[in-house]
């Protein structure tokens, strides 16, 4: 192999790999948040049983016992959010990964020389083409979704 293909393998590596950590960190946040979820499930039962219960309760507990059940809401709804943002994430990673791999299917075939081409080396090279615009679209629309909902939380 020449230089620049071993640089351009072992930059694709390198990404590849990256990919990997990230994902990888994802999955382990997206669990937390099941297990965050749960908790938060389990604290907001105890709180309505209790406000349900203990109607001769002073108000001022009564407000504070609301007070601790409005906060677990939007706890709850930030993790919901989080988790949406990191669903949108996990499937950015995927197209990422694709379009890598289509590069590399891609410059295969526009690496190999003229005379050495057969009609279904074109075809392949023509359908890997369309397939990285396909995905290529596909991750614009993701950004412009992530874009869109930040600035709606603006």
């Amino acid at each position: 192999f020449p230089t620049w293909k071993r640089t351009l393998a072992c930059r694709a590596r390198e990404f590849q790999m990256k990919r990997f950590c990230k994902a990888q960190a994802i999955q382990r946040r997206l669990e937390e948040i099941e297990v965050t979820f749960r908790e938060l499930e389990q604290q907001g039962i105890k709180l309505e049983k209790l406000l349900r219960d203990e109607n001769e309760s002073p108000a001022e507990q009564q407000t504070q016992w609301i007070n601790q059940l409005l906060y677990l809401v939007q706890k709850k709804n930030n993790l919901m959010t989080e988790e949406s943002d990191l669903m949108l994430t996990v499937q950015q990673l995927k197209l990422e990964e694709q379009q890598s791999q289509l590069d590399q299917k891609l410059r295969s075939y526009m690496n190999k020389e003229e005379s050495l081409r057969t009609p279904e080396d074109a075809e392949a090279e023509k359908e890997a083409l369309e397939q990285l615009i396909q995905v290529v679209n596909k991750r614009n629309i993701l950004i412009e979704m992530q874009e869109q909902r930040r600035l709606r939380e603006l």
